[in-house]
């Protein structure tokens, strides 16, 4: 009578090979063709392009479903359509899961859920981020509420992950209705042009229940999700400029939040470079003429590198990575390029959210004003500006991380306040002698304080000329919150790069001791 397993060691060790074969799908079966035609990677290919070679290691390759209803009995593939393990990015562990479509559409069910929750614990347990690369037709409707339970634990290790280790989404296929919820908690999604869409509600359901007829691109495509809603980090042109985002981003963070993040050599010479003079002239005379902020921001960076974060979005904020003397730093920059680099609700959002995420893996945070306020707008008031742009104030006063902020021109009323000031608890502030520090500008100022001696003026043109000119000379310059110890130092802007990063390498031990409490309530 023959048993399970029974046979010669030679003979154990060709099946175990012959089972090893069977998970890959041979490249002619039709799921894998569809795959191709849609423009897509495999599974295994999208592990393999983004790991270094050679260094992945499968977990739970055979596990089966085990239901047997409505003919899924009759179709059990090992690995259950999904593909999980660790490996090493630029030689660091990772952990990582890839949704098979090619295997029952990718669904998730009891079994490949089960291992995903397996691997975020280890995850936890090794302090190693976690990369999800998603590719599937959402619950598995064959097994019910089972599939929808395995979404919620696996929502529940997002939360118990957060802030702990990096978590990573890649959109490179479908993602709708609950499934989304999963990558919205991560701390980055990024998603490829053309074939990614993330919606909750799909466009056929959204016909159904509303009578609307909606384009599936417009409701949840890639560069909707990137550029208006917000819920993705970047728009990438293809599976492989997704894949080398992701790596550059991984350079930036630590493994988790006991660690530091890597540290480079510093290659920049400490003197003054043609691009640290030109500086000195980037600021226009006219006080309302836009310049590029990052070209300052990249100034002032190693190698002219900045790794920006939901570039596509509130474009009147800058937020990103780069490093300074080596060490990585992250990047909050008011744009006057756009809508003069006002703060707005999405803008506000953004940055903190940015903000909150350096402060959890111990990344200081680098801050370039030129803001004229937050935007005067019926819409913005409606739509909840104080609550959500409270979360920008909160982020910078909860922060511990080393902070250093440079006012470059204007940094008026509550945006003076919440981007970065001394207030808010940030350690060195410094300003380039164009910086306008004020309850607001001179025009706005001569209008509200001196409307009647303007009505009464023989020249109210020139009469308004000389107020506000008064005006600047007394209130509106750095000098006097240098005065009062509001920024630490007026600085020649050309002087910006050294003096960034001699702030930094002096916070490098810094230490904050809070108040006990479990968390706070941020006005979400």
């Amino acid at each position: 009578m023959s048993t399970h397993g029974a046979g010669t060691t030679r003979e154990r060790i060709d099946a175990l090979l012959a089972r090893r074969a069977e998970l890959v799908a041979p490249e002619d079966s039709r799921a894998v063709r569809r795959q191709r035609e849609n423009g897509k990677l495999t599974a295994r290919e999208r592990v393999e392009a983004l790991l270094d070679p050679g260094s992945f290691t499968e977990l739970d390759a055979l596990a089966r479903h085990r239901t047997h209803d409505f003919a899924m009995d009759r179709h059990r593939p090992a690995g259950d359509g999904i593909v999980v393990g660790h490996g090493t990015v630029d030689g660091r562990r990772v952990c990582l899961y890839a949704y098979d479509f090619t295997v029952l559409g990718g669904s998730l069910g009891e079994v490949n859920g089960g291992k995903i929750v397996k691997l975020m614990d280890l995850a936890l347990r090794i302090g190693a981020p976690v990369i999800g690369i998603n590719d599937s037709g959402g619950a598995r409707v064959q097994e019910g509420v089972v599939s929808l339970a395995r979404y919620g634990e696996l929502i529940k290790r997002h939360v118990e992950a957060s802030g702990v280790v990096p978590q990573i989404s890649l959109m490179v296929g479908p993602c709708a209705g609950g499934a989304v919820y999963g990558p919205a908690i991560t701390d980055f999604v990024v998603m490829v042009d053309g074939i990614s869409n993330m919606q909750v509600t799909g466009a056929e359901v959204m016909r159904t229940v509303t009578g609307q007829e909606v384009d599936p691109e417009e409701l949840g495509g890639a560069h909707r999700n990137s550029a208006v809603s917000g819920n993705s980090h970047y728009l990438a042109r293809d599976e492989k400029d997704a894949f080398e985002y992701v790596r550059l981003l991984l350079g930036y963070l630590p493994s988790n939040n006991t660690a530091d993040p890597p540290v480079y050599a510093a290659t920049e010479d400490p003197g003054p470079r043609p691009a640290d003079l030109a500086l000195d002239a980037v600021i226009p005379d006219g006080r309302n003429q836009p310049y590029d902020m990052t070209e300052v921001v990249r100034t002032v960076l190693d190698g002219g590198e900045l790794l920006e974060v939901q570039p596509l979005f509130a474009r009147n904020i800058v937020c990103g990575f780069g490093r300074v003397d080596g060490h990585s730093v992250g990047v909050v920059a008011n744009q006057p390029a756009f809508m003069a680099g006002v703060l707005d609700i999405d803008a506000s959002e953004k940055a903190a959210r940015f903000i909150r995420l350096c402060d959890a893996f111990h990344i200081p945070v680098v801050t370039f004003v030129d803001v004229p306020g937050f935007l005067p707008s019926l819409e913005q008031e409606r739509h909840g500006i104080i609550r959500r742009g409270a979360k920008l104030i909160y982020a910078y006063a909860e922060a511990t991380v080393p902070m250093v902020t440079v006012v470059t021109r204007k940094a008026y009323g509550g945006g003076y306040g919440v981007m970065g000031s001394k207030h808010l608890g940030t350690d060195v502030n410094l300003a380039w002698p164009t910086a306008e520090i004020a309850v607001m500008g001179g025009d706005s100022a001569v209008t509200l304080l001196h409307r009647r001696e303007l009505a009464a003026a023989d020249d109210p043109e020139a009469e308004r000329e000389r107020l506000r000119a008064e005006y600047e000379q007394q209130l509106c310059n750095p000098y006097i919150a240098a005065d009062r110890g509001y920024v630490d130092a007026v600085i020649v802007p050309s002087e910006t790069r050294r003096e960034i990063a001699d702030a930094l390498a002096a916070l490098r031990g810094k230490r904050v001791d809070r108040l006990p409490r479990k968390h706070g309530n941020i006005p979400l």
